[in-house]
């Protein structure tokens, strides 16, 4: 049977040692998604350079101001649809890196919720007695601070859809702008 002491030590311990570890995780998976984005870019850059280089070529050549204007308004429509593409792409690698992180936060949040409570339960079993009110009072606590988190972690979540919704929207909205501007441009 362990002391009441030695039980706080070796959860204080298994606690740490698991937020160690979730930390570790969750930075690399933020690298993991940190390098989807540098190699989205990586790939939009030399796409860009390379058309950027063929589309001046083509302009350099072109045999008159109208062939000029005509292989611009050619160029607009494509390069549009390829910034949305780019922002679809962004928003796309942006919203399952928030998703993965929130969905291991919530384990992490309920190992640690039934480490605590199980902790908690084995102290006030081994409470002497008339410290009832005390063990009450602790459960009380954990109960309260539970309910926070569920609140703080539903308003996250909302907040979350709320802003995936929006730039969901904004690449919605501007591939429309974009593609009324192609066509009145034609």
């Amino acid at each position: 049977m362990f002391s009441v002491p030695e039980q706080f030590t070796n959860a204080t311990k298994a606690s740490f040692d698991a937020q160690i570890a979730a930390i570790t995780a969750f930075t690399q998976k933020a690298f993991a998604n940190v390098e989807k984005v540098v190699e989205l870019n990586m790939t939009i850059a030399k796409e860009s350079l390379a058309e950027t280089t063929a589309t001046a070529h083509e302009l350099m050549t072109a045999k008159g101001a109208q062939e000029f204007l005509a292989l611009t308004t050619a160029k607009a429509k494509p390069n549009a649809e390829k910034v949305m593409a780019y922002g679809r792409e962004l928003a796309s690698i942006a919203s399952a890196a928030q998703t993965e992180l929130a969905r291991d936060a919530e384990v992490q949040l309920a190992e640690t919720r039934r480490k605590v409570a199980s902790l908690v339960e084995d102290i006030a079993k081994n409470a002497p007695a008339g410290t009832e009110s005390v063990v009450a009072m602790v459960k009380t606590a954990m109960g309260n601070a539970n309910a926070g988190f569920d609140q703080f972690s539903k308003t996250a979540k909302q907040a979350a859809d709320t802003i995936e919704a929006n730039v969901s929207s904004t690449v919605s909205k501007f591939s429309e702008v974009a593609q009324k501007t192609t066509r009145a441009k034609k």
